[in-house]
């Protein structure tokens, strides 16, 4: 990160990164890929006691962050995770948290949030649909007052860590606004399908509602007022994913570099030949921008600045770009060895493709800032 850390801060930072090396080393990391969930939930409930679950949630709700800038110190997690591709489902569990904190009901507060925050409850959020963008304009599971209930109809896609949660944060459509619920994952009317990616451990599933029947306690905040805060989780989401592309980015040129330094051809090392500095100097540069920018996102969200949404959409349209692009340049900096299972380019790779197509890829983010400068430009009517 580039925001300069308090001491607390640093010490979080450091304790986390003893941490990840200690419990999933890369050699752990390849263990996992034949694993169900991907991740050990007696590892979860130990990364839950370092405080991971708790820094988006008020200390009021036992929760607290260590700078009074959640978002901030939740980027440090993000980014560490990215240096070592590490498992769990530290973003969905994330958001969830920091929703049912923000807008949920006093009940929802006692009964989910001591779950979430001690690593017992895994949850997840589902807002993507099949064959849709990450765009609330295409939300199209719908949620139907029904007497004191609430009747959930439809389906979502790509929704991270599905086969290990236990509950769903489900964003869909009542009328003309959107409604936000918690979904035990063994409520009648609910099949789940967990499925795989190309990242060693990360898990996606798919969802489908056909005429759930929840209580009306089940939603957070209120029927058909959810959109703000919708927003607000994607804003969120893209900052911690932007953090954790950040940390791939840095610990694979980290390696590359040293690889370099020990790799010699004509009885020089590597990368003091001309074309290799050039290239490098390109991906250093690359990486500082993608650094501030995702500070500055961490920075908008919790100061509260209104053109977050805007900023999210920069951020993942050059982080997006950039981590992806510099990790591909160190594959073919390491030459045959980096295209093989042996060699542990391919998980940073495997990760920052994934992290590029989630809560939408730069060119989504691009057409969406093209849209509203358009918009803008044209003034009213």
């Amino acid at each position: 990160m580039q925001i300069e850390l308090n001491e607390e801060q640093e010490f979080f930072r450091a304790a986390t990164r003893r941490f990840l090396e200690a419990e999933t080393p890369l050699s752990v990391v390849r263990d996992l890929y034949e694993s169900r969930d991907g991740f050990d939930r007696t590892w979860w409930r130990k990364a839950s006691e370092l405080g991971w679950t708790s820094l988006l949630v008020p200390e009021q709700l036992g929760g607290g962050t260590l700078s009074g800038k959640p978002t901030c110190d939740a980027a440090i997690v993000a980014e560490e995770i990215g240096r070592l591709v590490a498992p769990g489902p530290f973003l969905p569990v994330n958001v969830v948290a920091a929703s049912v904190a923000r807008e949920g009901s006093d009940e929802q507060g006692s009964s989910v949030l001591p779950g979430l925050l001690s690593g017992e409850i895994v949850a997840t959020w589902a807002i993507c649909e099949p064959q849709r963008q990450w765009d609330v304009r295409d939300i199209r599971t719908s949620a139907t007052p029904q007497g004191t209930d609430i009747v959930v109809d439809g389906a979502k896609a790509y929704v991270e860590a599905l086969g290990s949660a236990d509950l769903v944060l489900v964003s869909a459509r009542t009328g003309d606004g959107l409604t936000q619920l918690l979904v035990p994952t063994g409520t009648p009317g609910v099949r789940t399908t967990p499925g795989r990616s190309i990242d060693i451990t990360r898990r996606f599933g798919s969802i489908t509602f056909d005429g759930a029947r929840l209580p009306a306690s089940a939603v957070v905040g209120e029927i058909g007022g959810a959109a703000d805060q919708i927003a607000w989780q994607l804003d969120l989401a893209v900052a911690l994913q932007c953090a954790e592309l950040v940390g791939i980015a840095d610990r694979t040129l980290e390696f590359t570099m040293q690889y370099g330094l020990e790799r010699s051809a004509f009885g020089r090392p590597i990368v003091s030949y001309q074309a290799l500095k050039h290239r490098i100097a390109d991906m250093a540069v690359q990486l500082e921008g993608a650094k501030a920018v995702s500070d500055a996102l961490a920075a908008a969200i919790d100061d509260g600045a209104a053109s977050t949404s805007a900023l999210a959409s920069v951020a993942k349209a050059y982080v997006g770009t950039h981590a992806l692009d510099i990790v591909d340049d160190c594959v073919q900096i390491t030459g045959g060895i980096g295209v093989t299972w042996e060699h542990d380019i391919h998980l940073y790779n495997r990760r920052a493709a994934v992290d590029r197509a989630v809560f939408g890829t730069p060119e989504d983010h691009k057409n969406t800032l093209l849209t509203q400068v358009v918009a803008t430009n044209k003034g009213p009517a």
